[in-house]
C-alpha cells in the first residue's frame, strides 16, 4: 500500500534526509521517499499502518505533514504557506520596530521625550514586545529542539538556540539578572528569517510554473458526437473510441486521429512546434493543441494518463523529483554541517569568554551570530530549484529530460551519433530513378519488386510500393517471404523468385554497366537496391530521402559547440558520405547492420568519448541505451517515453543543440548557486566568529546575521528564477539575423 503525504516545514537536503529517515524508520514502513522540491512524501508500508502513525513519525522529526491532494489543490496549500509566511512577517516587523527604536533610544541615536515610568518599566515593555514574536514563530523553536531532542539537529535548531538564549539571557536580566538586552536581536532575527521564507516561498511557486502551465493546458470538457448528436461532457468521460468534434478556436481534448476536416492546429503550447500543422483525414492531433481555422471530426486514441500531454507532466514532474548527481556531494555536506557549526559556534563562545577574557555578553553575540549565519538552506536549495526550472524551460521547448541526471550528464558530451533515416531526414523516401538490364520490361520488374516489398515495413519498401502505385502498376500476392537481415527480402511472385536489396541478397556481382550506374546515383545521396529475378540481375532502383528542415544548422552548431558529429546508417559509403557531405558531416559509419549499432556505440567509448545517441527510440534502442545519453525523436503522439534518456517530442534536430545547451546552461547556474552557498558561509563564519575583531574593532551583529542568512536563500531561489529568460541558441541567432 502507497500513501502520499505533503511535509511541511523542510528547508534544505538536511531536512529531507531525516523526514526520510524518520518515515523509513517508523513501524511497517517498506520504501520512504521524500522529494524536497515538491515537498511530497510517497511512501510504502503495510496494510495496517495509518495516515496518523506515518504523521506522528513526521511530527517526532521536528516537521509536520498534510495528506496529498491534487495539483490544483497544492497550488492553494502552496499559496497558505505564502500567506502564513507573510502574515507571521508584518506581525514581526511590527512589534520589532518599536524594540528597535528602543535599542535606538538605548545607544542615545535618538532622543525621544520618554515618562519616568516608561524608563522604570522598559524591559518588560521589552519583554512584553517580543514574547509575541517569538509565539507567532514558535514552529521554529519546536522544529528545532525536536531535532535536538531527536539528535538530527537543523536550520531550525541553529536558529532555536542562538534565539532561545538571547532571549532566556535578556529575560534573565529583566528580572533583575546583571547584563543587558537582547530583545531586538532575536525578534529581528526571526522576522528576517520568516522575510526569507516568505520571499523563497515565492520564488519556488514560480520555479515550478512549467508544470502548472502544462496542467492548465489541459481542456475541460470535450463535444462528442453520439447516435449523430453532440454532446458536450466532461473530459474525463472520453474513451477510446469516441468520436468528437473540435470547432475553429477550441482545443483538442484529447490526442486522436481526424476522421474528417481539414484544418491547421496550432501544437506550440505541447511540442514548441512555432508554426501551425495542417491536418486532414489520417493525421494525428495532441490534445490541448488549438483547432485555427476549419472543424476537425476525430476519434479518440489515447485518453486520461495516456495522452501525450500527461506523459509530458508525468515526465517533468519525475525529473524534477529526482536528484541529479551532483545534490549528492550537497546532501553529504548538509548531513554534518549543523553539528559542526553547533561546535564552532560553542568553540567560538568558550574562546571569548575564557580564553580571551570577554564578556559573557561578547560572546553570547558571536555564539548567535555563528549559529544565524551559518543557514545551510542556501546550499539545499541551489540545485533542486535550478533543476526544476531546466526541467521546466526543456518541456516548453519541447525537449523532455526523463530524469535530472539526464540534464546534468548531457553538458559532458563530446561526440554525437545520429541516426539517418528518421532523425536526420525525413524518413519518407520516394522512388526517383529505374534502370533496368537489357530485355527487362520496366513494369513488369518495378510489378515484383513491388509486390515482395509490399510485404516489409522498411522505408525503402515503402517508397517502391507508393511508386509503383503511382505510376498505376498494381502489385501481385507474395508468397514464401522472407527477409535478410541487411541485405534485403525474398518471396515468389506469379511462380517467379524475386529477390531486392543488396547485391549479397542474390549472392552475385552486379553487371559493369549496372554497377558504375549505381555507383552514380549513389554519389548523389540516392539509396539503390538491385532487383533479381529467378537468380539473373534485372535492374537497379533509387529511392531518395529528403533531409529534415535544420538539419544542416543543428549540425553547424553542435560543431561550434566543439562536439563531434558522427552519422551512422545502414547505407552504402557512397550514399551514406553524399548524405553527410550535404549537412557538413565528416565523420560516417556507413554499411552498419541494425545489431551493430551498439557496438559501434560502444567502439567510441572505448576510445575514451562520451557519446549521445540520437535515433528514433524504436529501432536504435540497443544503441540509445548503449550510449552514454539516449536522445530520442518522439514522433508527436507515438512518443518513445521508455526509450532514451531525452525525448524530443518535435523530432526536430535543432533540439538537439537546444538539450546540450540547456544542460550546459543549468549546471552553470547549480555551480553559481553553490559557489555562492559555499562562499557565503566560507565568509561569513569567520567574520561571525569575530575575526575582524582584533583588526578593526568590527563585530557582525546576530540581528544582521540573520538578515544576511535570509537573503542568501532568497538570491538562490532568485536566480534560479531567472533562468526562465533562457532562449534557444539556434533562435538566439535567428533573432540577430533578423
Amino acid at each position: 500500500m502507497k500513501t502520499t503525504l505533503h511535509i511541511l516545514g523542510m528547508s534544505s537536503p538536511h531536512c529531507q534526509a531525516i523526514v526520510q529517515k524518520a518515515l523509513g524508520k517508523a513501524k511497517g514502513v517498506k520504501k520512504a521517499d521524500v522529494n524536497l522540491s515538491s515537498e511530497k512524501a510517497e511512501v510504502v508500508h503495510e496494510p495496517s499502518v495509518t495516515f496518523d502513525e506515518l504523521r506522528d513519525a513526521v511530527v517526532d522529526a521536528g516537521y509536520d505533514a498534510e495528506a496529498w491532494v491534487e495539483k490544483e489543490s497544492a497550488e492553494a496549500v502552496q499559496q497558505r504557506e505564502i500567506d502564513e509566511y507573510k502574515s507571521r512577517f508584518l506581525i514581526s516587523l511590527a512589534l520589532s520596530i518599536p524594540l528597535l527604536i528602543l535599542f535606538f533610544e538605548h545607544l542615545e541615536w535618538i532622543a525621544l521625550p520618554m515618562p519616568e515610568w516608561f524608563e522604570a518599566y522598559s524591559a518588560w515593555i521589552q519583554l512584553a514586545l517580543a514574547a509575541p514574536v517569538l509565539w507567532v514563530n514558535r514552529v521554529i523553536f519546536t522544529r528545532g529542539f525536536r531535532g535536538l531532542l531527536n539528535r538530527q539537529p537543523t536550520m531550525d535548531s541553529l536558529v532555536a538556540i542562538g534565539v532561545g538564549a538571547a532571549f532566556i539571557y535578556s529575560a534573565m536580566t529583566t528580572l533583575g539578572f546583571k547584563g543587558d538586552l537582547y530583545y531586538e536581536v532575536g525578534t529581528f532575527v526571526l522576522t528576517f528569517i520568516v522575510l526569507g521564507k516568505w520571499l523563497e516561498s515565492i520564488a519556488k511557486g514560480k520555479t515550478s510554473e512549467a508544470i502548472k502551465k502544462l496542467m492548465g493546458l489541459a481542456p475541460k470538457t470535450a463535444i462528442v458526437i453520439r447516435n449523430g448528436r453532440q454532446t458536450t461532457v466532461p473530459i474525463e468521460s472520453l474513451k477510446v473510441g469516441d468520436v468528437f468534434l473540435v470547432k475553429p478556436g477550441q482545443k483538442v481534448p484529447v490526442d486522436g486521429t481526424v476522421v474528417s476536416g481539414d484544418s491547421a492546429v496550432d501544437e506550440s503550447m505541447v511540442t514548441g512546434e512555432s508554426m501551425p500543422v495542417h491536418k486532414t483525414k489520417g493525421a494525428t492531433v495532441i490534445g490541448a493543441s488549438i483547432n485555427k481555422h476549419g472543424s476537425l471530426v476525430c476519434k479518440a486514441t489515447k485518453v486520461g494518463s495516456e495522452t501525450l500531454l500527461a506523459q509530458i507532466i508525468k515526465l517533468v514532474e519525475e525529473a524534477q523529483g529526482r536528484k541529479a548527481p551532483i545534490q549528492e556531494l550537497v546532501d553529504k555536506i548538509s548531513a554534518v554541517f549543523v553539528p559542526v557549526v553547533t561546535v564552532v559556534a560553542l568553540l567560538v563562545f568558550s574562546y571569548w569568554f575564557f580564553v580571551a577574557g570577554q564578556t559573557f555578553e561578547f560572546a553570547l553575540s558571536t555564539f548567535m551570530a555563528v549559529l544565524l549565519i551559518a543557514c545551510p538552506c542556501a546550499l539545499g536549495l541551489a540545485t533542486p530549484t535550478a533543476i526544476m526550472v531546466g526541467t521546466g524551460l526543456g518541456a516548453q521547448n519541447g525537449i523532455l529530460f526523463k530524469t535530472s541526471k539526464a540534464l546534468q550528464e548531457t553538458r559532458r558530451l563530446d561526440t554525437v551519433v545520429f541516426d539517418k533515416t528518421g532523425t536526420l531526414t525525413k524518413g519518407e523516401p520516394s522512388l526517383t530513378d529505374i534502370w533496368t538490364a537489357s530485355g527487362t520490361d520496366e513494369k513488369t520488374m518495378l510489378k515484383m519488386a513491388a509486390s515482395v516489398e509490399a510485404l516489409s515495413e522498411h522505408p525503402v519498401a515503402d517508397a517502391i510500393v507508393e511508386g509503383c502505385k503511382n505510376r498505376r502498376i498494381s502489385t501481385a500476392k507474395a508468397t514464401a517471404f522472407r527477409a535478410v537481415a541487411g541485405a534485403g527480402v525474398k518471396a515468389t511472385v506469379s511462380g517467379r523468385k524475386i529477390a531486392v536489396g543488396t547485391a549479397r541478397i542474390a549472392g552475385k556481382p552486379v553487371p559493369a554497366a549496372a554497377d558504375r550506374r549505381k555507383k552514380d546515383l549513389e554519389s548523389q545521396g540516392k539509396t539503390v537496391v538491385t532487383v533479381w529475378i529467378d537468380g539473373r540481375f534485372a535492374g537497379l532502383l533509387a529511392v531518395a530521402d529528403t533531409l529534415k528542415e535544420g538539419s544542416a544548422e543543428a549540425v553547424q552548431q553542435l560543431k561550434r559547440m566543439g562536439l563531434n558529429v558522427i552519422m551512422i546508417t545502414g547505407d552504402n559509403r557512397r550514399t551514406a558520405a553524399a548524405i553527410a557531405a550535404s549537412i557538413g558531416i565528416d565523420a560516417v559509419l556507413a554499411e552498419v547492420l541494425p545489431q551493430d549499432k551498439e557496438k559501434n556505440i560502444r567502439t567510441l567509448q572505448k576510445k575514451g568519448r562520451t557519446v549521445a545517441m540520437v535515433g528514433d527510440g524504436i529501432n536504435d534502442a540497443p544503441a540509445l541505451a548503449a550510449a552514454d545519453l539516449g536522445i530520442a525523436m518522439g514522433g508527436g503522439t507515438d512518443v518513445a517515453i521508455e526509450t532514451g534518456d531525452i525525448v524530443l517530442v518535435k523530432s526536430d534536430v535543432r533540439d538537439v543543440v537546444t538539450a546540450i545547451d540547456l544542460s550546459r546552461f543549468t549546471m552553470r547556474k547549480i555551480q553559481e548557486n553553490l559557489f555562492w552557498a559555499f562562499g557565503y558561509n566560507v565568509v561569513g563564519i569567520p567574520v561571525a566568529a569575530g575575526l575582524l575583531y582584533p583588526f578593526t574593532g568590527f563585530l557582525l551583529n546576530p540581528a544582521i546575521a540573520g538578515l544576511a542568512m535570509a537573503l542568501s536563500s532568497v538570491s538562490v531561489t532568485t536566480n534560479a528564477a531567472l533562468m526562465k529568460l533562457y532562449r534557444p541558441p539556434l533562435r538566439k541567432e535567428k533573432a540577430s539575423r533578423d
